[in-house]
């Protein structure tokens, strides 16, 4: 006879990775999708897209600072990111400074996360986070304690930023490279390519070296932790069981 589904504690089943995952598609998600939507859906301009899809972030921004006069790195980082496309948009003449202008939004992504760095939270963190600890309040408890304890895991966490900066970055370099030196509808989908290739390389490696090892490590951490509140539940137990006998010797 199969057992009954045991409910997961505090909430729906996936309910926490999903509240955990909320800042990134708000910040993040909601700014990219919205360029694409007005742009190749509504038929707006490139300046028109990027200034329309700059509200949500800039609004987070500002409530951040206003809530809690605290800056929110992404959603800061995605404006950031719609005012350099709108400069380049501004600027650009020709079909090769077109398809290079493109290369901005890599480049400005990629050295803020690489700038993120020396900071005690890198950016690319707000999408680590979630996946590592499958957003249950163990898993984050087990983050927060191995972030505050263990140098190999924050080496990781730096790392996994790390890898998706420079791959960002080199993304970058390549298509300005290659649009001031191929032809111009070689670039059209070899842009796509890059853009493609260098995601794909960043998931593969910093999911290698980074996020599976973290997620290692926060398994291994829920269990000693599991097995300390055990030990210490069963302690507390025999004292209780060895007092009670003694009260009645």
């Amino acid at each position: 006879m199969s057992q009954p589904h045991q409910p997961v504690a505090g909430g729906k089943p996936g309910s926490p990775l999903l509240k955990s995952l909320l800042p990134l598609i708000v910040d993040a998600g909601i700014p990219i999708a919205s360029y694409y939507v007005l742009s190749d859906g509504f038929g707006l301009g490139t300046v028109a897209a990027l200034g329309w899809s700059s509200v949500v972030p800039a609004l987070r921004t500002v409530w951040g600072l206003v809530r809690s006069r605290a800056v929110n790195g992404l959603a800061l980082l995605m404006l950031v990111v719609n005012v350099v496309g709108l400069a380049t948009s501004v600027v650009a003449g020709d079909a090769r400074l077109m398809m290079a202008k493109d290369s901005a939004v890599s480049s400005t992504v990629g050295i803020a996360i690489l700038l993120s760095l020396r900071s005690r939270r890198p950016l690319m963190t707000a999408g680590l986070k979630p996946w590592v600890t499958k957003g249950s309040p163990a898993g984050n408890a087990a983050w927060d304690r191995l972030l505050a304890s263990s140098e190999r895991f924050r080496r990781a966490e730096r790392r996994f930023s790390a890898i998706w900066g420079g791959a960002l970055l080199t993304e970058c370099v390549l298509k300005v490279i290659g649009a001031y030196t191929l032809p111009v509808h070689t670039m059209v989908w070899l842009g796509t390519v890059l853009t493609v290739v260098a995601i794909l390389l960043a998931m593969v490696v910093a999911g290698g070296s980074s996020a599976e090892p973290m997620e290692k490590m926060i398994k291994a951490e829920i269990e000693r932790e599991a097995g300390a509140a055990s030990g210490a539940a069963g302690a507390a137990a025999a004292g209780a069981s060895g007092a009670a006998v003694g009260s009645a010797g």
